[in-house]
């Protein structure tokens, strides 16, 4: 299993945000790539919560700087994409699809099964802030429903029982 624990800094380190060297690098990189700062927003943002872990106010200000944007457009994109994440996360964000395919193929039973087996609703996180659970839409991947995706990787076809053996694993690896 590939599936890294998401390292996500504290608020209060976030609060007053200066790229170091390496992502100012990548931010760099990625605005070459783009005819102009605002259409790489997107992708610097994507760059920023990799580094940090989720965007933060602070976070936001500094992008807006960077690429020489209105604070409130910047917010306003973080806030209406989910892929963004405006708190610190859990070390496991999973996310349940709820479409047809997967609905059809067991999703709704091992959604319902991760609610009881962790012991939160959608949108919480376990006390230990172990894991985060979260229904999405579609996660493309209908042949071979009902998927699961934590952190960046996909698990498909799962079961109440293959995904215990998930968080068994993950836990054991926290």
């Amino acid at each position: 299993m590939t599936t890294r624990p998401i390292v996500s800094e504290p608020a209060e380190n976030l609060c007053e945000v200066t790229f170091d060297s390496k992502l100012e690098k990548r931010i760099a990189d990625t605005l070459k790539q783009y005819p102009t700062p605002r259409a790489a927003l997107l992708p610097v943002l994507w760059l920023c919560q990799d580094r940090y872990g989720w965007i933060s106010p602070g976070v936001m200000r500094a992008v807006a700087q960077r690429l020489g944007e209105n604070r409130a457009h910047v917010e306003g994109v973080v806030t209406f994409y989910t892929m963004f994440r405006t708190r610190p996360p859990a070390s496991y964000v999973l996310q349940v699809c709820r479409t047809l395919s997967c609905a059809m193929c067991g999703g709704k039973e091992l959604a319902e099964h991760l609610t009881t087996k962790l012991g939160v609703g959608f949108g919480e996180r376990t006390p230990d802030g172990l894991f985060e659970l979260h229904a999405v839409e579609c996660l493309g991947a209908c042949g071979s429903a009902p998927v699961v995706q934590i952190n960046d990787d996909y698990y498909e076809s799962m079961t109440p029982e293959k995904i215990d053996a998930v968080l068994e694993t993950l836990t054991r690896k926290a």
